[in-house]
């Protein structure tokens, strides 16, 4: 009965539907954190059992999610609202909201599968289920058009054949079917839907690949300079993004905020440096190396390593590490790898000061989460229609969110925007917008030091900004500099 629970606590995270402003991710993070604190309170010695109980969570959860998906593809996902969350018909992402991170879910999800039928968990009868399954979580993949998808089905492919699995009768065919599937659902998928093949879907992503301005290699391009800049100590944990939006670059320029470097190695160099970046990724390599995982044998550990491998090869492309479910997926592994000596016949029955112990601290994670929840909860309400707010908070909403220290900074940016600049208030407007570039150095907040720095007289800062919007935001520049009657003095000096 135990595994119940921790069935439904590894599954919930990625089902959930909820993201509210200002910060969409900051609800369904809390909750991934809060069912991570619960697992760490029911934590018990078994860790293969407790693999199984994650295998069927991850499972059922990817085809959940693909059949979300698939709602979602058609178009029909308003008709389950608010359960599903709302896309536009030939896009699919389920409830994570990005179309890679639901590939990587659905190749999880196939890890898991592969593991329960090596294990024999189909029964003879039923064994038509883990074919069914497998079409469906490849059709969720192909229906996402991520092409990280296809290099997570190749990579697993690959794993499988150095594991040996290709010479498990079962497991090939499952894997067999799983590409069949992949192959056929590229190109009926559009089809079905009334779109063109080569302007909607997989192949067009792969056939057309990205504009220069948003490519990975503008970005990759743009994090390097940057690296290049302050190679030994980096710009600071969570200051990417205004480091890109301060730097002007003789290349092409990533035209987006830049809050990550789509690259778990480089994000850490440019934010903490080159040393600490090799000394973290050297760690985790000589780790993996003493591992061996290229000659496991045993299923439940080929699991783990297999998810590891998908999240992983996801880390070198986008950021999924900045997620509760992939974080709970990598750290339930990473557990399983250290604790799973423990199903040897010499291990100790649980110690019951240390279950005191861990369920003390979850206690305590689970109430702390709860109080940033409701927080969080507390300062969203400035960013709603008076009318929509709850009724404590309909009036004097600022006085009573700033003692806000978790989301300071979503405060911060809503009495900014919501403060009309005038003379007497031009420094503190200078002074909270320059700081909230470092938080969202969006065009708002831009327009905000441009302008106050020409109230206070600072020419050469509104003008350093302007050289920096004009390049960040070529498109809300020109917006904004044809309609701006604050600064038609500097507008010339840019040219």
């Amino acid at each position: 009965m135990l595994l119940i629970p921790v069935f439904l606590l590894i599954a919930l995270p990625w089902l959930n539907p909820f993201a509210s402003g200002p910060t969409p991710a900051a609800l369904p993070l809390l909750f991934s954190w809060a069912c991570a604190a619960a697992l760490l309170g029911m934590w018990r010695r078994g860790a293969v059992r407790w693999m199984s109980a994650a295998a069927w969570a991850w499972l059922a959860a990817g085809l959940l999610s693909s059949a979300i998906g698939l709602c979602q593809y058609f178009g029909v996902a308003a008709n389950f609202s608010p359960w599903i969350s709302q896309t536009g018909t030939g896009e699919a992402f389920a409830n994570l909201r990005q179309r890679n991170q639901f590939a990587t879910l659905t190749s999880i999800s196939l890890v898991a599968l592969l593991y329960l039928v090596a294990t024999g968990r189909f029964a003879s009868r039923l064994r038509w289920l883990m074919f069914a399954s497998a079409v469906l979580l490849a059709t969720g993949n192909a229906a996402s058009s991520s092409r990280t998808g296809l290099l997570q089905l190749l990579l697993l492919c690959a794993l499988f054949g150095i594991w040996g699995g290709w010479r498990h009768t079962t497991v090939r065919r499952v894997l067999l079917t799983t590409i069949v599937g992949y192959g056929l659902a590229i190109l009926v998928l559009p089809w079905v839907a009334g779109f063109d093949l080569l302007s909607q879907g997989m192949v067009a992503r792969v056939r057309d690949g990205d504009q220069i301005c948003s490519s990975r290699f503008t970005l990759w391009s743009n994090v390097l300079h940057l690296i290049a800049q302050k190679p030994w100590l980096g710009w600071g944990w969570g200051e990417l993004d205004y480091a890109h939006y301060i730097t002007l670059y003789d290349g092409p320029r990533f035209c987006d905020i830049l809050d990550n470097a789509h690259n778990l190695p480089l994000h850490l160099a440019v934010e903490l440096g080159i040393p600490a970046a090799l000394v973290i990724c050297g760690a985790f390599a000589w780790w993996v190396l003493r591992q061996r995982p290229w000659r496991e044998t045993k299923p439940a550990r080929q699991l783990a390593w297999g998810v590891l491998a998908v999240v992983l090869l996801h880390s070198l492309l986008e950021y999924p590490l900045w997620y509760g479910p992939f974080q709970m997926a990598v750290g339930l592994c990473v557990v399983f790898l250290w604790r799973e000596a423990e199903e040897s016949p010499e291990c100790q029955p649980n110690k019951p000061w240390a279950q005191v112990m861990r369920s003390l601290i979850a206690i305590v994670l689970i109430a702390s989460v709860a109080h940033v929840a409701w927080d969080y909860h507390r300062i969203s309400q400035i960013y709603l229609a008076p009318e929509a707010r709850d009724e404590a908070y309909r009036s004097d909403t600022l006085i009573k969110i700033r003692d806000s220290r978790p989301f300071r900074n979503q405060v911060r940016f809503a009495e900014l925007s919501l403060t009309p600049l005038t003379r007497n208030n031009a420094q503190w407007t200078f002074d909270t917008a320059t700081a909230l570039l470092r938080y969202s150095p969006e065009p708002r907040v831009i327009e905000k030091v441009i302008e106050s720095a020409v109230l206070l007289g600072r020419d050469d800062e509104a003008l350093a900004h302007l050289v920096r919007y004009r390049a960040a935001f070529p498109a809300d520049h020109a917006r904004w500099a044809q309609a701006n009657v604050r600064v038609p003095g500097l507008l010339p000096r840019m040219n």
